[in-house]
Formats: structure tokens, C-alpha cells, sequence
């Protein structure tokens, strides 16, 4: 990527063009890169140079500066264009229970879990059927090679950045977070880089040769991040999704971590935006939207890298994405809401089940031949095993479903007559195919 001119050599040599430029384009600035800028038009009467010059010497106005640095020491800084303000107010006030209902609440945060690891994993270079990798999360199978093990890694980070998210971040849980990420994948053990190992953002690649923080430094680096993240620096208001971005930019420019870096710097995306009190990211998967242009996210860090370290760029960027990802989030819970209603559609025997069975039902009416499993039904919902073994047993007791035993597992299958059954109400006798003496102990299913 081609490094911009400096404005400061050019205001001297074309004054009277710059100040034209400001007047005429400024207002309308769409927060180009150079390399962007190169590509446009030129404005009649106006000099790319100078219209360079009135962008860099007006945003320049605006840019605050926070306490991440480059390996020279250069502060990196932003700021909020008035586009970005708009979506950051209406991010401010979209609520979780007006987009994702409560019947469909644990589906969802499963299936954003679940696709955000997919995902990321992707951007890292992982490659492998996805439809596998779903169904492996979905019935917490054991992971079938390197691919799957890191997908395995990833969604179990994720559920512990669920877990610890209202906690202060440490250095301590990045290093943790790193090395359950990589477990197994990778050589290296994890833990910060030493000095002579390698350092690699998986899928981006930096501009002007950008280099990993410095061994030295690296343990400080790290110290910075959390202080940042926990809003102890800088001292003027961040606004908490930017602070998220940045923490997110943050890992992924300093790259402590041997491999592991891009996907650890998604990670702390997530978990500080539900520290800072963003529960409706629960539901949310970004990565996918990243994976759909992996050439522009890169391309969002080469311009901050060589543009004065300036985040506005990547967090623009970012910006982009989030409102993508939310889009697709109320798109897919329109679709599921719509198949839940068609599913119970005249059968009276919907109503009386719970969202979780509900979402069993209508996958049974469109697929006949299913198996469902407890530890499936578990992990496809995001709750616990006794959670998902009540739920499937009381479908058996209503004869929605029928049971029988495999090995050491129950297996769950859809009765051919189901829509008659849903309409009679279900039945509630006792299942007599299993005895309460034949239940094997819960940590066994």
C-alpha cells in the first residue's frame, strides 16, 4: 500500500488550492485513504494534492490521541466522523428484546457462537467443510482434525469470554485466552512471544513492513491494553464500542502471541463489548461478515499502519461490519420466528411447549428422519445438560418424540405420524420403552 504524501510539504507549495479544496470538499469527506483518493477524479481546478492536503489538515482537527503506540513510539489516535456518531446512537439504543424475543434468546447466542468460530477460524487460514464443523459444535463432538480442534478452541474461548465478561481484563486472562485458542493446533505453547520466535497476524498483512511489538516491550503492551480496556486511559470519554474496536485493532498491530493473534484479537472484541455493557452482541457474529471481504479488513489495517496511525479507518470499517452483522442477525431471527409460527400453525399441542421444544418441533415437521440427542440439544440451545435432557424426555412423555437406546446414549426420533400427534395435543403417558432404573447417571449422556 502506497504510503501518503505528508500534507504538511504540500501546504506551502499550493495554499490557494488547498484553501479551495477545503471549502468545496471537506464537508463531503467520505474518510479515503490516499490509495482511495488516487483513484478518484480529480475535482475541476483542484490539485489530488491539494484536496489530500484540506482532508489531512481538517481531520487533523478532530483526531484525539490514546495511549497505544507503534514500535517507534508514535501515539496512534481517531476520530468520530458524524456518520459514525448516527450508528453508534443507534446502536445505543437497539435493545435485545426488541430483536431477538425470548422464545428464540439461547437458540441464538448458540448459533452466534457457533459461526463466529466457524468464521474466525477462517480468517486464520483454517479451511475445512463447515457444515462439519456445525454439526461437531452443535452435538459437542470431538473435533476430527487440526481444522475442527481449532473451530473446538475457538467456541470454547468464546463461552469463557461469555463467562468472565463482566470481570476486569488482565493480562493474565490474554495469555490464557491465547493459549486455549491455539491448544493443540500449533507448536509454540502459548503465552507471550519470546524473543527470536515469529509473530503473525493469520490472513492480514501489514503495511511498511510493520513489525510485532518489541520483546522488551511486550509485557507493557499488554498492561496498556487491559488499562485501556478497562477505561482507565486515556482521560477524555471513549465511546465503549470504539473502545472495543480499537482493543481489537490494538491486538492485531502488536501481535504479542507466537500464532493465535487475529483470532485473539476477535476474541477481546467480543468480550469488550459485552463488558461495556452490550448484551445484544451476545447474539451477534462479526467474523462472518469479515470473511465475506478478508482483502478489506486487511486493507483496514494497512491504512491506519500507514497513515499516521490513524483508527479511524479501521474503526469505520468495523462500524460497517457490526451494522452488517446486526442485519443479519434480525434477518435470521425474522426467518426462525416465521418458522416457529408456520410450525405451530393449527397444532394445539405447539403452544403448551417451551421455545427450546418448539425449535425441536419445527425441525422435526421439515426433517422426518432427525436424531436428536441430549448433549446435541445442549449445545444447539446454549444451556445445561439437565436443561436439555428434561426438554427432550418431556417430548418423549408427550409422545412428540420416541426414545430407545444406543449404547450408552438415548436417541431421540420423530414419530412418522408427528403432525397428528402435535394437533391430538400430544400424549402424556409414561415412556415404556425406558424404565427410571435404566437412566444412566446424567454425566454419561
Amino acid at each position: 500500500m502506497t504510503k501518503p504524501l505528508s500534507y504538511l510539504d504540500i501546504i506551502p507549495q499550493q495554499w490557494a488550492a488547498l484553501i479551495e479544496a477545503y471549502e468545496k470538499l471537506v464537508p463531503q469527506d467520505p474518510y479515503l485513504h490516499w490509495d482511495e483518493l488516487e483513484q478518484k477524479p480529480e475535482p475541476d481546478g483542484i490539485s489530488r494534492e491539494a484536496w489530500w492536503a484540506a482532508l489531512k489538515l481538517a481531520r487533523s482537527s478532530h483526531l484525539r490521541s490514546i495511549s497505544l503506540r507503534d514500535r517507534n513510539g508514535k501515539s496512534f489516535v481517531f476520530c468520530v466522523p458524524a456518520g459514525l456518531s448516527e450508528l453508534l446512537h443507534r446502536l445505543d439504543h437497539d435493545r435485545v428484546e426488541a430483536i431477538v424475543g425470548p422464545e428464540l434468546s439461547e437458540r441464538a447466542v448458540a448459533n452466534a457462537l457457533r459461526e463466529e468460530s466457524i468464521a474466525s477460524a477462517a480468517l486464520a487460514g483454517v479451511t475445512g467443510p463447515d457444515d462439519n464443523a456445525r454439526e461437531m459444535l452443535r452435538t459437542g463432538g470431538k473435533p476430527r482434525d487440526g481444522g475442527e480442534q481449532a473451530i473446538g478452541n475457538l467456541y470454547r474461548a468464546l463461552e469463557v469470554v461469555g463467562v468472565r465478561r463482566d470481570e476486569p481484563l488482565s493480562p493474565g486472562e490474554i495469555i490464557t485466552l491465547n493459549k486455549l485458542i491455539i491448544k493443540n493446533t500449533v507448536s509454540a505453547p502459548g503465552g507471550i512471544r519470546r524473543s527470536g520466535e515469529g509473530s503473525a497476524v493469520e490472513g492480514l498483512a501489514h503495511a511498511g513492513g510493520s513489525q510485532p511489538i518489541s520483546v522488551e516491550g511486550r509485557a507493557q503492551c499488554l498492561e496498556a491494553m487491559c488499562a485501556f480496556a478497562n477505561g482507565q486511559t486515556p482521560d477524555f470519554f471513549v465511546h465503549p464500542l470504539i473502545r472495543a474496536v480499537i482493543l481489537h485493532f490494538w491486538m492485531l498491530h502488536a501481535r504479542p502471541f507466537p500464532a493465535g493473534n487475529g483470532r485473539t484479537a476477535r476474541a477481546l472484541f467480543k468480550r469488550a463489548v459485552l463488558h461495556q455493557g452490550y448484551p445484544l452482541f451476545a447474539f451477534v457474529a462479526i467474523s462472518p461478515v469479515l470473511l465475506r471481504a478478508p482483502a478489506r479488513y486487511a486493507r483496514a489495517v494497512q491504512q491506519v499502519e500507514t497513515d499516521d496511525n490513524d483508527l479511524t479507518y479501521f474503526i469505520l470499517h468495523q462500524a460497517g461490519a457490526i451494522s452488517e452483522a446486526l442485519g443479519i442477525l434480525r434477518g435470521r431471527v425474522a426467518r426462525q420466528t416465521s418458522e416457529l409460527r408456520e410450525a405451530g400453525a393449527g397444532f394445539r399441542g405447539f403452544a403448551a411447549l417451551n421455545p427450546r421444544q418448539q425449535a425441536v418441533m419445527a425441525h422435526a415437521l421439515r426433517t422426518p428422519d432427525a436424531r436428536y440427542l441430549i448433549a446435541g440439544h445442549q449445545h444447539s440451545h446454549g444451556v445445561t445438560h439437565q436443561t436439555a435432557r428434561d426438554d427432550l424426555f418431556d417430548l418423549a412423555r408427550r409422545e412428540l418424540l420416541t426414545v430407545v437406546k444406543a449404547g450408552r446414549r438415548y436417541v431421540f426420533k420423530v414419530p412418522a405420524d408427528l403432525a397428528r400427534r402435535l394437533q391430538a395435543a400430544g400424549g402424556r403417558r409414561r415412556v415404556e420403552e425406558i424404565s427410571l432404573s435404566d437412566e444412566l447417571p446424567t454425566n454419561l449422556l
